[in-house]
């Protein structure tokens, strides 16, 4: 089963950059093993178009390596912490995508301007407070991931599958490593709907609750309807 982690995770990283979401080799996906209790994840500064299943990182739940002959990427601790903390994850993702890190960088939350955000996330995504000197001095990528669970200690991590991290960038998780991958595209495109909506109109407000609720609830839950049943 490690083996197959390795090779979805190795294929998630890879297809960032058709995707999108990547300038260089700035983001990592990773993906969790439950029962083994390990995480499969890209090695630090690795460029995409020469990973392979090979040459992915596996670290414990305490970030050891445990395997693996390169350096994990630099924001295992953060992945390691968001695992611990969101029981129902088996993915994480984190970039730096343009749109969704402009909002980072801007300190404010996405809002749910229409129904395309509404699609995918319960309502508008939330923002982290920004680290203090001494989290960053002392254990800066642990210390990201626990601002983010800080900011979900009242948020369902799987009704909102992402968060930014002020004045850094967005992550994203999802039950598997492929919809982690789908959680981080999606975000990316409402940021820069939310972007050129406030352009034509600087004024609009939220999208009204109960349309939220409507189009939330009918692709997520269990009285989803949209698309076809799992045989």
């Amino acid at each position: 089963m490690l083996e197959d982690l390795k090779q979805i995770v190795c294929d998630a990283n890879r297809d960032l950059v058709p995707s999108g979401l990547v300038t260089l080799t700035w983001g990592n996906i990773s993906g969790i093993d439950r029962e083994a209790g390990l995480i499969v994840i890209k090695p630090s500064g690795v460029a995409y178009e020469r990973l392979q299943p090979d040459c992915m990182v596996v670290v414990d739940l305490d970030g050891r390596v445990v395997e693996g002959h390169l350096k994990p990427s630099s924001d295992t601790p953060s992945h390691v912490i968001l695992y611990r903390a969101f029981a129902g994850i088996g993915g994480v993702i984190h970039t730096h995508s343009r749109h969704a890190t402009m909002f980072a960088q801007a300190r404010r939350e996405i809002p749910c301007l229409g129904t395309t955000h509404a699609d995918h996330f319960y309502g508008a995504v939330p923002l982290t407070r920004p680290l203090t000197e001494q989290e960053v001095r002392e254990d800066y990528e642990a210390n990201t991931g626990r601002v983010i669970v800080e900011r979900f200690a009242h948020i369902d991590a799987l009704a909102m599958p992402t968060v930014l991290v002020a004045g850094h960038a967005p992550f994203a998780w999802g039950p598997t490593v492929g919809k982690s991958l789908d959680n981080a595209i999606a975000l990316e495109a409402v940021a820069e709907m939310a972007m050129g909506t406030w352009l034509l109109n600087d004024r609009v407000a939220p999208l009204e609750n109960y349309v939220l609720e409507k189009h939330y609830h009918r692709k997520h839950g269990p009285a989803a309807y949209y698309g076809q049943k799992e045989e």
